[in-house]
C-alpha cells in the first residue's frame, strides 16, 4: 500500500548545505505543495537537515518516487528568491565550490526558519482600579489615549513612567486581558529626519549621480572615489535614502566590526533609527531574529561583514561596499570568494545598483572604471574645508633612532610639538605584540611555532609567546629551551607593545593607548577606546592597521608611520598596492577637523615609487604606474590567477599528491601552470602545504578547466585536502 501511495507522489530537487555539487531528489507528500525557494526539512542518513527546494538540473534522470525519501516539512518562511538562488549557483560555479557549501552560508541561522514566537501581552478591558494613585492614573490616561492597543508589561510601565509592579496590581484587579503580541522588530523602521547634513557642492553633485542610479532601478556599479575625510559616507547615505523611498532593502558592507559602531551612530542621526547589524559577534538569538526579519522584509537596512551578502533579502535594491579595497572582504575558508566582487554579481543578478566606496580604490576597480564597466564619482576636497596633511619622509639612513629605540628624533620632535599644542599623535606599526621574534643570545635558538612555519610573537602584556596563525601560545620562559641558559633571551624588532614602552619613557606625562585586534575586551572595549580618542582623552595612539580604517579623530594632527617599508618586503604581487592603500589611509587620519597636520613616514627607501607617491600626494602617478606594470607582466586584472593549495598532516603524502595532481593537469595552450612548490607558509595548524599556481587569460573558461582537472585527477584521501582559490589575494 505504501508503495502505491508513493507512486503517485511528485518529486522535487532539494539543495542541501553539504559538500554536494547538485540537488538531491526527494518525494513530496500529497498534502504538501512546494515551489523552488521553499525552505524544507529532509532526511539525510540518520539526520534531519534544513535545505532549499531548487530548480531541477537539465541532466536529471527520472527517479522512481517509490525509491525516494519524503520531504518531512515545509518551513513557514518566505522562500529564497530566484535572484538569491541564482547567486548561490553563480558563486559555486565561479569559485569551483560545491553549491551546497555556498548554500551553507545562507543557512547560518536554522532556528530562524520557524516564525518568531509571540510575546505575552496585555490589552485594557476597561474599568477603574479599587484605589487610584498618581502612577495608576498615568497608566490609565495612556491606555485611554491608545485605546485597543496591546502592550507588553514592561513596555507599558516604561511608557507610563512607572514600575512594572503598578501594572501587576492593575492586572490582578482584572483591568487587562491577556493577548499575544507579535515579536517586535530588531530595529525601528528608518525614516528621513530633519537632521539631514548640508552637503557642499562637490558632495551634492556626487550624491545626485548616485541618486540617479537608484532611480533608474537597474544594474549599475559606481566607484565613489574620494580622498580621506571627503565625506563619502554622507554622499552614499543620499543613495540609501533614495532606495528607502522606493521601498527597497539596502545592504551596506563594512570590512571590520570596529567600523560598525561609528557608522550606526551616523546612520541613526540621519534616519532616526539604527540599521540591523550582521557579523560574527552577534549572539545566536539575535542572528536568528535578524535573518528572519530580513527574509520577511521587516528589516530594511543591514550593515554587516562579508557574510551579510548571503542573507535572504526579499526586496534588496542597493548594495554599498565601503572601503572596497580592503583585504578583509576576501573569504579564505571553505568557499573562497571576494565579497566586493560578489556584491557586484549580486546586484547584477538582482537588477539594482551597487556602490563601491574608497579613498584608495583597488586596482581592479580603477581598471573597470577605465574600461567603462563602472561609473566614476570623485571627491577631491576634504569635508568642512579641512586640508590633507603635509606628508614627509624620514630617511632612516640619515636620521636613525638612538641605539635600542625605533623612533627617529625627527618623529619624536613632531610628537612633542603636537602634545605641546594639546593635539593628538598617532604611531602606526602593523605588528601586534611586543616583538615578532625571540631568540637566545648564546645559542641562537629562535622560538618557532610547532604547528606553523612562523616565529612566536612575544606579548609582554600577557607574558606569552603566541602564534598569530594557529593561536598556539606558551609562557615566556626564563631560560632558553634549547641550551638552558638563563636571562639571555632577546626580543628582536618592535611590535606595538614595545613601541608603547619606548613612548612611555620619552613622554612620561602623556596618556597613551594601544589599539590592536588581539587586545582583551573585544569589540566593546575597542568602541570605548575609540570614543575616548575622539573626545580627546588620549594623547598618543599606538596601533596596527585597525587604526587605518574610517575613524575620525578630530584632534589628531600628527601621524607617524614607524616602518613604512614593512609591507614592501615580500614577493606578493599586490604588495605595492596594499602598502600604498594602508599608508594613505593611516596618514589620512590626520587633520580631519581642519588646521595644519603632518604625516611622517620612517623609511630606508624614500625613493621607492610607492613611498614617493604617498609623500608627493601623487595618487594618479601611482595608479598609472601600478596598472602599467600589471598590464606588462600579465597579472590581474589583465589575466587570471588561480591558487591551488594541497595540504595534509603528512609532508611526503601532501607532496606526492601535489605532484600527482600536477601530472594529471590537462595540456592546454592557454594555461601556464607553476609548481608544485612549498607555500611560503609551508606549515599551518599542523598541515603541510604545497601550492600550484594557474595563470591564464581572462577570456579562458578556467572554471571548466579546473572542474575537469580535479574530476579526473587523484582523489583526496585521509587528511589530504585540495583548496581552490580563484583570484587569490594572499600568496602565503
Amino acid at each position: 500500500m505504501e508503495l502505491d501511495l508513493q507512486d503517485r507522489l511528485e518529486t522535487v530537487s532539494v539543495l542541501l548545505p553539504i559538500p554536494a555539487d547538485r540537488p538531491y531528489s526527494y518525494a513530496v507528500p500529497e498534502a504538501m505543495n512546494l515551489v523552488p525557494g521553499d525552505f524544507v526539512q529532509v532526511p539525510l542518513g540518520p539526520r534531519k537537515v534544513a535545505a532549499v527546494v531548487w530548480e531541477p538540473t537539465d541532466d536529471d534522470n527520472p527517479v522512481d518516487p517509490a525509491k525516494l525519501r519524503l520531504v518531512e516539512q515545509r518551513f513557514d518562511c518566505p522562500p529564497l528568491t530566484r535572484a538569491m538562488r541564482d547567486f548561490v549557483d553563480w558563486v559555486a560555479h565561479y569559485t569551483v565550490s560545491p553549491a551546497g557549501m555556498v548554500l551553507r552560508s545562507v543557512l547560518r541561522a536554522p532556528g530562524a526558519l520557524d516564525p518568531e514566537a509571540p510575546m505575552e501581552g496585555l490589552r485594557f478591558r476597561g474599568g477603574e482600579p479599587e484605589r487610584m494613585t498618581d502612577a495608576r492614573r498615568r497608566v490609565l490616561e495612556l491606555l485611554h489615549e491608545h485605546e485597543g492597543m496591546a502592550w507588553t508589561r514592561s513596555g507599558l510601565a516604561h511608557a507610563a513612567g512607572t514600575s512594572s509592579s503598578v501594572i501587576d496590581g492593575l492586572s490582578k484587579q482584572g483591568l487587562f486581558e491577556p493577548v499575544l503580541i507579535p515579536a517586535p522588530p530588531v530595529v525601528p523602521t528608518p525614516v528621513e529626519t530633519a537632521d539631514k547634513p548640508q552637503l557642499r557642492d562637490e558632495q551634492d553633485t556626487a550624491a545626485s549621480v548616485l541618486v540617479t542610479r537608484v532611480a533608474e532601478d537597474r544594474f549599475s556599479t559606481t566607484l565613489l572615489d574620494g580622498v580621506t575625510g571627503s565625506g563619502k559616507t554622507e554622499v552614499y547615505l543620499e543613495a540609501i535614502a533614495a532606495s528607502l523611498a522606493q521601498n527597497r532593502q539596502i545592504l551596506v558592507l563594512l570590512p571590520e566590526i570596529a567600523l560598525t559602531t561609528t557608522f550606526l551612530e551616523r546612520f541613526e542621526e540621519r534616519f532616526g533609527a539604527q540599521p540591523a547589524s550582521w557579523h560574527s559577534g552577534l549572539a545566536p538569538k539575535m542572528r536568528e531574529r535578524v535573518w528572519r526579519q530580513v527574509a520577511t522584509g521587516q528589516v530594511r537596512i543591514v550593515v554587516g561583514a562579508r557574510s551579510a551578502l548571503f542573507l535572504p533579502f526579499r526586496e534588496l535594491g542597493l548594495i554599498v561596499v565601503d572601503e572596497e579595497h580592503d583585504g578583509a572582504y576576501k573569504q579564505e575558508d571553505r568557499v573562497f570568494y571576494n565579497a566586493r566582487d560578489m556584491a557586484v554579481v549580486r546586484a547584477s543578478l538582482g537588477g539594482f545598483p551597487c556602490i563601491l566606496s574608497s579613498a584608495t580604490p583597488s586596482i581592479e576597480s580603477r581598471v573597470n572604471v577605465e574600461n567603462g564597466r563602472y561609473g566614476h564619482v570623485k571627491l577631491v576636497e576634504r569635508h568642512a574645508d579641512a586640508v590633507l596633511p603635509e606628508l614627509l619622509t624620514i630617511d632612516m639612513r640619515k636620521d636613525p633612532p638612538p641605539r635600542g629605540k625605533f623612533l627617529s628624533p625627527v618623529l619624536t620632535q613632531a610628537i612633542e610639538g603636537a602634545l605641546g599644542r594639546n593635539e593628538q599623535a598617532l604611531l602606526f606599526l602593523n605588528r601586534r605584540g611586543y616583538a615578532p621574534l625571540t631568540l637566545c643570545r648564546v645559542c641562537g635558538f629562535r622560538f618557532e611555532c610547532n604547528n606553523c612555519s612562523a616565529w612566536l610573537v612575544e606579548h609582554r602584556f600577557r607574558n606569552q609567546l603566541q602564534c598569530h596563525h594557529c593561536g598556539h601560545n606558551e609562557p615566556v620562559p626564563e631560560a632558553c629551551t634549547n641550551c638552558g641558559t638563563l636571562d639571555h633571551l632577546a626580543a628582536c624588532g618592535p611590535g606595538v607593545e614595545r613601541l608603547a614602552e619606548e613612548v612611555d619613557i620619552d613622554f612620561p606625562d602623556a596618556r597613551i593607548i594601544v589599539l590592536s585586534s588581539d587586545m582583551l575586551g573585544g569589540v566593546n572595549r575597542l568602541r570605548l577606546e575609540l570614543e575616548a580618542i575622539a573626545k580627546g582623552e588620549v594623547d598618543i595612539v599606538i596601533g596596527t592597521q585597525l587604526v587605518a580604517k574610517g575613524h575620525n579623530f578630530p584632534l589628531m594632527t600628527c601621524v607617524g608611520v614607524v616602518d613604512a617599508d614593512l609591507g614592501l618586503a615580500n614577493g606578493d604581487p599586490r604588495a605595492a598596492e596594499r602598502t600604498f592603500q594602508l599608508l594613505s589611509q593611516v596618514t589620512g587620519r590626520a587633520g580631519r577637523a581642519g588646521g595644519k597636520s603632518i604625516g611622517l613616514l620612517q623609511t630606508y627607501a624614500p625613493e621607492h615609487p610607492v613611498i614617493a607617491a604617498i609623500a608627493n600626494g601623487n595618487r594618479k602617478a601611482f595608479y598609472e604606474r601600478e596598472i602599467g606594470l600589471r598590464r606588462a607582466a600579465g597579472l590581474p586584472p589583465f589575466a587570471r590567477l588561480v591558487s591551488i593549495i594541497i595540504s595534509g598532516t603528512d609532508k611526503r603524502e601532501a607532496e606526492s599528491h601535489a605532484l600527482a595532481l600536477r601530472k594529471a593537469a590537462p595540456k592546454v595552450d592557454d594555461i601556464m601552470l607553476l609548481g608544485p612548490a612549498e607555500a611560503p607558509m609551508a606549515l599551518v595548524r599542523g598541515r603541510f602545504r604545497y601550492r600550484l599556481l594557474v595563470h591564464t587569460s581572462r577570456s579562458f573558461d578556467v572554471q571548466a578547466y579546473l572542474r575537469s582537472w580535479i574530476a579526473n585527477g587523484p582523489k583526496e584521501r585521509g587528511s589530504l585536502r585540495v583548496q581552490i582559490d580563484v583570484d587569490p589575494q594572499s600568496f602565503l
